[in-house]
Protein backbone atom coordinates (compact mmCIF):
# COMPACT_ATOMS: atom_id res chain seq x y z
CA UNK A 1 0.00 0.00 0.00
CA UNK A 2 1.65 3.29 -1.11
CA UNK A 3 0.48 6.74 0.36
CA UNK A 4 -2.13 7.27 -1.80
CA UNK A 5 -3.52 3.71 -1.34
CA UNK A 6 -4.17 4.90 2.64
CA UNK A 7 -5.72 8.00 1.40
CA UNK A 8 -8.09 6.25 -0.28
CA UNK A 9 -8.82 3.71 2.76
CA UNK A 10 -9.46 6.63 4.90
CA UNK A 11 -11.93 7.73 2.16
CA UNK A 12 -13.68 4.97 1.86
CA UNK A 13 -13.93 5.08 5.64
CA UNK A 14 -15.44 8.59 5.48
CA UNK A 15 -17.86 7.54 2.72
CA UNK A 16 -19.35 4.52 4.71
CA UNK A 17 -19.78 6.69 8.08
CA UNK A 18 -16.82 4.57 9.64
CA UNK A 19 -16.26 6.06 13.68
CA UNK A 20 -13.10 3.96 13.50
CA UNK A 21 -10.50 2.48 11.31
CA UNK A 22 -8.16 -0.65 13.35
CA UNK A 23 -4.26 -1.42 11.04
CA UNK A 24 -3.11 -4.34 12.95
CA UNK A 25 0.44 -5.43 10.80
CA UNK A 26 -0.68 -9.37 9.58
CA UNK A 27 -4.55 -8.60 9.31
CA UNK A 28 -7.08 -6.85 7.33
CA UNK A 29 -8.13 -2.95 8.38
CA UNK A 30 -11.35 -3.10 10.29
CA UNK A 31 -14.10 -0.34 10.35
CA UNK A 32 -16.23 -0.09 13.29
CA UNK A 33 -19.60 0.67 11.88
CA UNK A 34 -22.60 1.94 13.83
CA UNK A 35 -20.70 0.08 16.76
CA UNK A 36 -19.60 -2.89 15.12
CA UNK A 37 -16.38 -4.33 14.14
CA UNK A 38 -16.13 -5.31 10.47
CA UNK A 39 -13.28 -6.57 8.57
CA UNK A 40 -12.59 -4.95 5.24
CA UNK A 41 -11.66 -7.15 2.11
CA UNK A 42 -8.63 -5.85 1.55
CA UNK A 43 -5.11 -7.05 1.93
CA UNK A 44 -3.58 -7.61 5.31
CA UNK A 45 -1.65 -5.01 6.31
CA UNK A 46 2.35 -5.37 6.41
CA UNK A 47 4.42 -3.64 8.38
CA UNK A 48 5.59 -1.71 5.35
CA UNK A 49 2.30 -0.50 4.92
CA UNK A 50 2.47 0.35 8.83
CA UNK A 51 5.64 2.78 8.01
CA UNK A 52 3.51 4.27 4.94
CA UNK A 53 0.58 5.18 6.72
CA UNK A 54 2.97 6.54 10.06
CA UNK A 55 4.48 8.94 7.40
CA UNK A 56 1.54 10.35 7.03
CA UNK A 57 0.12 10.70 10.25
CA UNK A 58 2.70 11.71 12.14
CA UNK A 59 4.00 15.14 11.47
CA UNK A 60 7.00 15.73 14.53
CA UNK A 61 10.40 14.67 13.03
CA UNK A 62 11.51 14.12 16.45
CA UNK A 63 8.92 11.35 16.59
CA UNK A 64 9.61 9.74 13.20
CA UNK A 65 13.15 9.51 13.75
CA UNK A 66 12.77 7.59 16.76
CA UNK A 67 9.73 5.39 15.20
CA UNK A 68 11.10 2.05 16.04
CA UNK A 69 11.27 3.17 19.60
CA UNK A 70 7.72 4.12 20.38
CA UNK A 71 5.15 2.06 22.11
CA UNK A 72 2.10 4.38 22.50
CA UNK A 73 1.95 7.73 20.77
CA UNK A 74 -1.20 9.93 20.42
CA UNK A 75 -1.89 12.60 17.39
CA UNK A 76 -4.46 14.06 15.21
CA UNK A 77 -4.02 14.79 11.23
CA UNK A 78 -5.39 16.34 8.70
CA UNK A 79 -6.51 14.88 4.85
CA UNK A 80 -7.35 18.36 2.66
CA UNK A 81 -10.60 17.88 1.41
CA UNK A 82 -10.93 14.62 3.54
CA UNK A 83 -11.43 15.25 7.08
CA UNK A 84 -9.42 15.25 10.24
CA UNK A 85 -8.55 11.93 12.32
CA UNK A 86 -7.35 11.14 15.54
CA UNK A 87 -4.95 8.37 16.13
CA UNK A 88 -3.02 5.98 18.66
CA UNK A 89 -0.35 4.56 17.41
CA UNK A 90 0.50 1.21 19.52
CA UNK A 91 2.99 -1.67 20.06
CA UNK A 92 1.53 -5.19 19.13
CA UNK A 93 3.35 -8.70 19.42
CA UNK A 94 6.68 -6.02 18.68
CA UNK A 95 4.81 -4.39 15.89
CA UNK A 96 3.52 -1.36 15.18
CA UNK A 97 -0.29 -0.88 15.04
CA UNK A 98 -2.35 2.18 14.65
CA UNK A 99 -6.77 2.68 15.91
CA UNK A 100 -7.83 5.95 14.11
CA UNK A 101 -10.80 8.09 15.31
CA UNK A 102 -12.72 9.89 11.86
CA UNK A 103 -13.28 13.43 13.35
CA UNK A 104 -16.26 15.64 10.77
CA UNK A 105 -14.50 18.52 9.08
CA UNK A 106 -17.77 20.32 10.05
CA UNK A 107 -18.47 21.10 13.55
CA UNK A 108 -21.35 19.44 14.96
CA UNK A 109 -24.31 21.62 16.50
CA UNK A 110 -26.57 20.94 18.82
CA UNK A 111 -29.14 21.37 16.36
CA UNK A 112 -28.07 18.20 14.37
CA UNK A 113 -26.84 16.44 17.30
CA UNK A 114 -30.63 16.37 18.40
CA UNK A 115 -29.69 17.60 21.90
CA UNK A 116 -31.81 19.21 24.47
CA UNK A 117 -32.63 22.60 25.11
CA UNK A 118 -31.01 22.19 28.64
CA UNK A 119 -27.65 21.95 26.57
CA UNK A 120 -28.29 25.41 25.08
CA UNK A 121 -28.78 26.91 29.12
CA UNK A 122 -25.65 25.18 30.36
CA UNK A 123 -23.57 26.77 27.75
CA UNK A 124 -25.18 30.27 28.34
CA UNK A 125 -24.34 30.15 31.96
CA UNK A 126 -20.24 31.20 31.72
CA UNK A 127 -19.24 30.35 35.08
CA UNK A 128 -18.33 27.28 36.88
CA UNK A 129 -17.18 23.88 35.98
CA UNK A 130 -19.21 21.32 33.48
CA UNK A 131 -17.90 17.57 32.63
CA UNK A 132 -19.31 15.80 30.10
CA UNK A 133 -18.45 11.91 30.80
CA UNK A 134 -19.06 8.63 29.76
CA UNK A 135 -16.63 5.62 28.00
CA UNK A 136 -14.37 5.91 25.41
CA UNK A 137 -16.43 6.29 22.13
CA UNK A 138 -19.37 7.55 23.48
CA UNK A 139 -19.39 10.59 21.80
CA UNK A 140 -17.75 13.36 24.30
CA UNK A 141 -16.05 15.19 22.05
CA UNK A 142 -19.00 15.79 19.49
CA UNK A 143 -21.24 17.26 22.31
CA UNK A 144 -18.49 19.30 23.96
CA UNK A 145 -17.61 20.43 20.51
CA UNK A 146 -21.59 21.71 19.53
CA UNK A 147 -21.57 23.23 22.96
CA UNK A 148 -18.30 25.25 22.37
CA UNK A 149 -19.80 26.05 18.72
CA UNK A 150 -23.18 27.45 20.96
CA UNK A 151 -21.00 30.11 22.59
CA UNK A 152 -19.14 30.91 19.44
CA UNK A 153 -22.20 31.74 17.72
CA UNK A 154 -23.86 33.59 19.90
CA UNK A 155 -21.47 35.50 22.47
CA UNK A 156 -18.44 37.80 22.30
CA UNK A 157 -15.74 35.67 23.82
CA UNK A 158 -12.45 34.22 24.05
CA UNK A 159 -12.49 30.29 24.01
CA UNK A 160 -9.26 28.50 25.00
CA UNK A 161 -8.91 25.22 24.44
CA UNK A 162 -6.35 22.92 25.64
CA UNK A 163 -6.48 19.47 24.19
CA UNK A 164 -4.40 16.17 23.27
CA UNK A 165 -4.72 16.32 20.53
CA UNK A 166 -6.61 18.90 18.74
CA UNK A 167 -9.65 17.47 17.60
CA UNK A 168 -12.75 19.36 15.76
CA UNK A 169 -11.16 22.64 14.17
CA UNK A 170 -13.85 25.69 15.24
CA UNK A 171 -14.04 28.72 12.91
CA UNK A 172 -14.17 31.97 14.58
CA UNK A 173 -18.06 33.30 14.73
CA UNK A 174 -18.79 35.65 17.90
CA UNK A 175 -15.86 34.39 19.98
CA UNK A 176 -12.24 34.67 19.58
CA UNK A 177 -10.70 31.27 19.70
CA UNK A 178 -7.36 29.84 20.55
CA UNK A 179 -6.82 26.00 20.35
CA UNK A 180 -3.81 24.57 21.93
CA UNK A 181 -2.19 21.40 21.23
CA UNK A 182 -0.29 19.54 24.14
CA UNK A 183 2.75 18.30 22.59
CA UNK A 184 3.11 20.91 19.31
CA UNK A 185 1.76 24.12 21.50
CA UNK A 186 2.27 23.09 25.33
CA UNK A 187 3.65 20.79 27.49
CA UNK A 188 0.89 19.66 29.81
CA UNK A 189 -2.72 19.98 30.37
CA UNK A 190 -1.69 21.59 33.81
CA UNK A 191 0.77 23.70 32.51
CA UNK A 192 -1.13 25.38 29.69
CA UNK A 193 -4.30 25.51 31.92
CA UNK A 194 -1.60 27.53 34.59
CA UNK A 195 -0.80 29.96 31.38
CA UNK A 196 -4.74 30.08 30.14
CA UNK A 197 -5.60 32.31 33.53
CA UNK A 198 -3.13 35.26 32.31
CA UNK A 199 -4.29 34.87 28.35
CA UNK A 200 -7.90 36.97 29.28
CA UNK A 201 -9.99 33.54 28.41
CA UNK A 202 -13.85 33.60 28.98
CA UNK A 203 -14.44 30.03 28.73
CA UNK A 204 -11.99 27.43 28.81
CA UNK A 205 -11.60 23.69 27.77
CA UNK A 206 -9.63 21.08 28.76
CA UNK A 207 -9.18 18.31 27.00
CA UNK A 208 -9.51 15.57 30.21
CA UNK A 209 -9.13 15.77 33.84
CA UNK A 210 -6.16 13.48 34.11
CA UNK A 211 -4.36 14.49 37.61
CA UNK A 212 -4.88 16.63 41.01
CA UNK A 213 -2.58 19.43 39.71
CA UNK A 214 -5.14 20.35 36.29
CA UNK A 215 -8.16 19.35 38.53
CA UNK A 216 -6.85 22.18 41.10
CA UNK A 217 -5.87 24.87 38.54
CA UNK A 218 -9.56 23.74 36.85
CA UNK A 219 -11.25 24.80 40.05
CA UNK A 220 -9.65 28.03 40.18
CA UNK A 221 -10.00 28.88 37.29
CA UNK A 222 -14.35 28.67 37.73
CA UNK A 223 -13.85 29.93 41.44
CA UNK A 224 -12.51 33.20 39.59
CA UNK A 225 -15.03 33.29 37.32
CA UNK A 226 -14.26 31.46 33.98
CA UNK A 227 -16.77 28.57 32.42
CA UNK A 228 -14.53 25.63 32.18
CA UNK A 229 -15.71 22.40 29.92
CA UNK A 230 -13.84 19.10 30.48
CA UNK A 231 -14.12 15.35 30.31
CA UNK A 232 -13.99 12.27 32.77
CA UNK A 233 -13.95 8.35 31.84
CA UNK A 234 -16.74 7.61 34.60
CA UNK A 235 -20.29 6.95 33.90
CA UNK A 236 -22.32 8.72 35.84
CA UNK A 237 -22.66 12.16 37.98
CA UNK A 238 -22.21 10.51 41.37
CA UNK A 239 -19.19 8.55 40.02
CA UNK A 240 -17.44 11.59 38.80
CA UNK A 241 -17.32 13.22 41.92
CA UNK A 242 -16.28 10.03 43.20
CA UNK A 243 -13.41 9.80 40.68
CA UNK A 244 -12.48 13.56 41.23
CA UNK A 245 -11.81 13.66 44.64
CA UNK A 246 -10.37 10.40 45.25
CA UNK A 247 -7.14 11.64 43.08
CA UNK A 248 -6.54 14.31 46.07
CA UNK A 249 -4.84 13.05 49.35
CA UNK A 250 -7.41 12.12 51.98
CA UNK A 251 -6.46 15.28 54.11
CA UNK A 252 -7.46 17.74 51.08
CA UNK A 253 -10.29 15.59 49.87
CA UNK A 254 -12.99 17.60 52.47
CA UNK A 255 -12.09 20.70 50.66
CA UNK A 256 -12.14 19.60 47.17
CA UNK A 257 -15.39 18.05 47.74
CA UNK A 258 -16.93 21.71 49.04
CA UNK A 259 -15.04 23.30 45.68
CA UNK A 260 -16.80 21.08 44.09
CA UNK A 261 -20.00 21.68 45.37
CA UNK A 262 -19.19 25.52 44.82
CA UNK A 263 -18.40 25.30 41.23
CA UNK A 264 -19.44 22.20 39.55
CA UNK A 265 -22.46 24.01 37.46
CA UNK A 266 -23.32 20.53 35.18
CA UNK A 267 -22.47 17.13 34.39
CA UNK A 268 -23.34 15.50 30.76
CA UNK A 269 -23.17 11.66 30.76
CA UNK A 270 -23.89 9.80 27.31
CA UNK A 271 -23.83 6.13 26.47
CA UNK A 272 -24.45 5.13 23.00
CA UNK A 273 -27.16 2.75 21.70
CA UNK A 274 -27.83 1.00 18.19
CA UNK A 275 -30.89 2.67 16.75
CA UNK A 276 -34.00 0.13 15.97
CA UNK A 277 -34.19 1.52 11.92
CA UNK A 278 -29.87 1.22 11.49
CA UNK A 279 -29.06 4.32 11.30
CA UNK A 280 -26.17 4.47 13.48
CA UNK A 281 -26.23 5.20 17.20
CA UNK A 282 -27.87 7.28 19.54
CA UNK A 283 -26.99 8.97 22.85
CA UNK A 284 -28.91 8.27 25.81
CA UNK A 285 -27.96 11.27 28.46
CA UNK A 286 -27.73 11.80 32.03
CA UNK A 287 -27.87 15.80 32.70
CA UNK A 288 -27.11 17.06 36.37
CA UNK A 289 -27.99 20.28 36.67
CA UNK A 290 -26.54 21.43 40.41
CA UNK A 291 -29.22 22.92 42.14
CA UNK A 292 -29.15 23.55 45.90
CA UNK A 293 -30.40 19.89 46.48
CA UNK A 294 -27.63 18.26 44.56
CA UNK A 295 -24.76 20.57 45.92
CA UNK A 296 -25.64 19.05 49.54
CA UNK A 297 -25.25 15.48 47.83
CA UNK A 298 -22.36 16.81 46.62
CA UNK A 299 -20.92 18.36 50.03
CA UNK A 300 -21.98 15.30 52.71
CA UNK A 301 -20.07 11.98 50.83
CA UNK A 302 -23.12 9.96 52.66
CA UNK A 303 -26.03 11.94 50.06
CA UNK A 304 -23.14 11.85 47.24
CA UNK A 305 -25.30 8.32 46.47
CA UNK A 306 -28.95 9.63 46.50
CA UNK A 307 -27.92 12.00 43.22
CA UNK A 308 -29.78 10.24 40.92
CA UNK A 309 -32.93 10.69 43.10
CA UNK A 310 -32.92 14.40 42.71
CA UNK A 311 -32.29 14.62 39.47
CA UNK A 312 -35.22 12.24 38.82
CA UNK A 313 -36.96 14.69 40.94
CA UNK A 314 -36.18 18.24 40.12
CA UNK A 315 -36.21 17.38 35.99
CA UNK A 316 -39.37 20.01 35.35
CA UNK A 317 -37.26 22.33 37.56
CA UNK A 318 -33.76 21.81 36.21
CA UNK A 319 -34.15 20.39 32.34
CA UNK A 320 -31.91 18.11 33.86
CA UNK A 321 -32.40 13.85 33.75
CA UNK A 322 -31.61 10.45 34.49
CA UNK A 323 -30.31 7.80 31.94
CA UNK A 324 -33.45 5.60 32.94
CA UNK A 325 -35.97 8.71 31.98
CA UNK A 326 -34.48 9.29 28.70
CA UNK A 327 -33.57 5.01 27.69
CA UNK A 328 -37.51 4.62 28.69
CA UNK A 329 -38.55 7.49 26.49
CA UNK A 330 -36.52 6.75 23.50
CA UNK A 331 -37.81 3.14 24.09
CA UNK A 332 -41.32 4.49 24.01
CA UNK A 333 -40.31 6.19 20.85
CA UNK A 334 -39.31 3.19 19.13
CA UNK A 335 -35.51 4.67 18.49
CA UNK A 336 -34.12 1.57 20.77
CA UNK A 337 -35.16 -1.88 21.57
CA UNK A 338 -36.32 -2.87 24.74
CA UNK A 339 -33.27 -5.12 25.38
CA UNK A 340 -30.83 -2.32 24.05
CA UNK A 341 -32.46 -0.15 27.01
CA UNK A 342 -32.36 -2.48 29.58
CA UNK A 343 -28.92 -3.63 28.82
CA UNK A 344 -28.08 0.38 29.67
CA UNK A 345 -29.96 0.85 32.19
CA UNK A 346 -28.67 1.97 35.72
CA UNK A 347 -31.71 0.43 37.36
CA UNK A 348 -33.72 -1.80 35.38
CA UNK A 349 -36.60 -1.58 38.45
CA UNK A 350 -36.33 2.29 37.73
CA UNK A 351 -36.51 2.26 33.74
CA UNK A 352 -39.33 0.12 33.88
CA UNK A 353 -40.99 2.78 36.65
CA UNK A 354 -40.10 5.41 33.55
CA UNK A 355 -42.01 3.37 31.11
CA UNK A 356 -45.44 4.51 32.65
CA UNK A 357 -44.28 8.15 32.18
CA UNK A 358 -42.28 8.62 29.26
CA UNK A 359 -44.87 8.90 26.49
CA UNK A 360 -46.15 12.04 28.25
CA UNK A 361 -42.47 13.31 28.47
CA UNK A 362 -41.58 12.95 24.87
CA UNK A 363 -44.81 14.69 23.82
CA UNK A 364 -43.87 17.46 26.18
CA UNK A 365 -40.88 17.94 24.38
CA UNK A 366 -38.13 16.80 26.69
CA UNK A 367 -36.07 16.53 23.78
CA UNK A 368 -34.63 17.38 20.07
CA UNK A 369 -35.35 15.65 17.30
CA UNK A 370 -33.04 14.67 14.97
CA UNK A 371 -32.76 15.64 11.48
CA UNK A 372 -34.47 12.18 10.62
CA UNK A 373 -37.27 13.19 13.00
CA UNK A 374 -36.21 10.01 15.51
CA UNK A 375 -35.61 12.00 18.83
CA UNK A 376 -32.90 12.16 21.15
CA UNK A 377 -28.85 12.39 20.42
CA UNK A 378 -27.28 10.74 17.39
CA UNK A 379 -23.43 10.91 16.41
CA UNK A 380 -22.85 13.50 13.36
CA UNK A 381 -21.93 10.36 11.95
CA UNK A 382 -25.79 9.01 11.32
CA UNK A 383 -27.88 9.83 9.11
CA UNK A 384 -30.37 8.71 6.19
CA UNK A 385 -29.48 6.20 3.77
CA UNK A 386 -26.40 4.56 5.13
CA UNK A 387 -28.55 1.51 6.55
CA UNK A 388 -26.37 -0.45 4.04
CA UNK A 389 -22.16 -0.30 4.20
CA UNK A 390 -19.35 -1.61 1.39
CA UNK A 391 -16.57 -2.74 2.71
CA UNK A 392 -15.68 -4.83 -0.14
CA UNK A 393 -12.57 -1.73 -0.45
CA UNK A 394 -10.00 -3.73 -2.93
CA UNK A 395 -13.11 -4.17 -5.11
CA UNK A 396 -13.52 -0.28 -4.92
CA UNK A 397 -9.77 0.41 -5.52
CA UNK A 398 -10.06 -1.92 -8.61
CA UNK A 399 -13.18 0.22 -9.87
CA UNK A 400 -11.45 3.54 -9.07
CA UNK A 401 -8.29 1.79 -10.83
Amino acid sequence: MDAQGFVNLLAAALKHKVSDIHLHPGSAPAFRVKGDLIAVKAAAITEADMQVAIQLMVKDPAILAKITEVKDYDGSFEVPGLCRFRFNIFRHRAKLGAILRLIPATVPSLENLGMPEVLRKIASTHRGLVLLTGATGSGKSSTLAAMIDYINANFGMHILTIEDPLEFIHTPKKSRLTQREVGPDTNTFAGSLRSALRQDPDIILVGEMRDPETIDIALKAAETGHMVFSTVHTQDAAKTIGRLISVFKPEEQRMVRQRLADNLAATISQRLLKRNDGKGLIAAQEIMVVNTSIKECIEDSEKTGSINEYIQKSREMTGGQTFDQHLAELYTAGVVSLESALEAATNANDFQRNLSYASSSVSAGSGQENADGKGGAAPASSGPGDSTVVLDFAKEQKKAS
